[in-house]
């Protein structure tokens, strides 16, 4: 298994990649192509790195336990569930001590 999760519409490899500034993608997929790309994800999972891709744009991203999953629901005009998956790069600074004086 490799360390890329694409999102369906993958068709090139030349692609811009991401690592700083801002970048937010929102994209419909069919039920089907959503379990492919949850699963692609989720045998990332264990490895603490991945690049999630599409056709214009990649985002390699190393990343450290905790993951934060929220959930959202909602009932307004129309019922609505929202799953957000929220991963923190590492940490890159030394361990913190205190020493007696």
């Amino acid at each position: 298994m490799g360390d890329r999760v694409n999102v369906p519409d993958d068709r090139t490899s030349d692609r811009r990649t991401i690592t700083s500034g801002f970048f937010e993608q929102e994209v419909y997929l069919s039920s089907e192509e959503t379990a492919a790309f949850l699963h692609d994800l989720a045998d990332q999972l264990e490895g603490g790195s991945f690049t999630i891709s599409a056709s214009e744009w990649e985002i390699p991203f190393d990343y450290s336990d905790p993951v934060e999953v929220e959930i959202e629901f909602s009932q307004q005009r129309e019922r609505e569930l929202e799953i957000e998956l929220e991963f923190t790069e590492p940490s890159g600074g030394e361990e913190l001590s205190v020493r007696e004086g």
